[in-house]
């Protein structure tokens, strides 16, 4: 008698979430369709339909759909998803509630990284490219968690904001540094603008399986990731191996966000809006976090994209400059209710 209400309550749920999952795949339907038919030129979603499914289709709009807005829009999807589910790990990982890619030096590191190999390997080619990127990516996150060490008690949530700040303005320099020096600014300032207006089926067939992968294995590890948001000394005593178990989801970060720098450039608060929302949302429960963060991730990316391109048609908006206007308040919101009681 006393098992019957819990099995209930697991039983709604996971209905709970089937329904909260279904609604987020409806909504991601939804933008993913207007993305592609909403533009300088408006296009029907009939010719939407046919450029997607029908390899014998021509014409000028199913050009514009398969050359330049399903490359561009599949893009917004994938670096969505990878920096929603990179923050949501991050903020598991440090139980800190304004860990974010873009925060904590990972994306600068990748800028850095990226001038660097345009300086002095310019024909690294795309996968070069990217690879320097991860490097990056690791070296910027290395760096604020070393300023960690340098203390016992470690990063506060707040001092980790303020080195990564810091570590963020070092590499940032150190790009513009490099750029100025070699007279490649135009060049990086084009690629770290953060835009999507350039993605290429080639760029996208790259990095995707990057990715991919990496949400994939993220997922797989989201029990580890729950235990260890909660209590370390917990997580240890149920036989969990914390080291390995970190030392995997740091890897998966930083191929996360170095492939999102690698294809779009330097994105910020996306990583820490969307785990915020989703966690008011569907709980507290990773296995539930990272695949709706995973989805509203490439929701929102897929509106900015969108609202850029309609702000001032036929002309763009920065994608960057929008993310940041919507990212900046909410930002200030989680200082204001966040890092006061931590």
């Amino acid at each position: 008698m006393k098992t019957q209400p819990t099995a209930l309550t697991g039983s709604n749920r996971s209905r709970a979430f089937g329904l909260k999952l279904l609604l987020s795949l409806v909504l991601f339907a939804v933008m993913f369709a207007a993305a592609i038919m909403i533009g300088a030129k408006n296009i029907a979603l009939q010719e939407v339909w046919s450029a997607i499914v029908d390899p014998g289709a021509q014409g000028e709009n199913i050009s514009i759909i398969r050359d330049i807005r399903l490359p561009r829009e599949v893009g917004a999807v994938l670096v969505g998803s990878a920096l929603a589910i990179s923050g949501a790990i991050m903020q598991g990982l440090t139980r800190n509630p304004l860990a974010d890619p873009g925060l904590l030096g990972l994306t600068a590191g990748a800028n850095a990284a990226l001038a660097f190999t345009f300086a002095f390997i310019p024909a690294a080619g795309y996968f070069g490219t990217m690879t320097a990127c991860f490097i990056g990516a690791a070296f910027g996150v290395l760096l604020v968690f070393g300023l960690g060490s340098l203390r016992k008690r470690g990063l506060s949530p707040l001092r980790m904001v303020l080195a990564g700040s810091a570590v963020s303005a070092l590499l940032a320099a150190v790009a513009d540094g490099i750029s100025l020096m070699f007279k490649i600014s135009k060049n990086v300032s084009m690629w770290t603008s953060g835009g999507l207006a350039g993605a290429t089926w080639g760029q996208i067939q790259t990095i995707a399986p990057v990715i991919l992968l990496s949400i994939a294995a993220s997922v797989m590890l989201s029990r580890q990731l729950t235990i260890l948001s909660l209590n370390e000394e917990a997580a240890v005593g149920l036989g969990l191996k914390s080291t390995q178990v970190k030392i995997a989801l740091y890897i998966l970060i930083t191929l996360l966000a170095g492939a999102s720098v690698a294809l779009v450039g330097n994105f910020a608060f996306i990583g820490l809006m969307i785990p915020h929302i989703v966690r008011a949302l569907v709980g507290t429960d990773y296995r539930t976090i990272l695949p709706i963060s995973a989805i509203l991730g490439a929701v929102f990316m897929l509106f900015a994209d969108l609202l850029g391109r309609m702000i001032n048609a036929p002309y763009e908006t920065p994608v960057a400059a929008i993310i940041a206007i919507m990212g900046l308040p909410f930002f200030l919101l989680i200082v204001r209710k966040g890092v006061k009681s931590l």
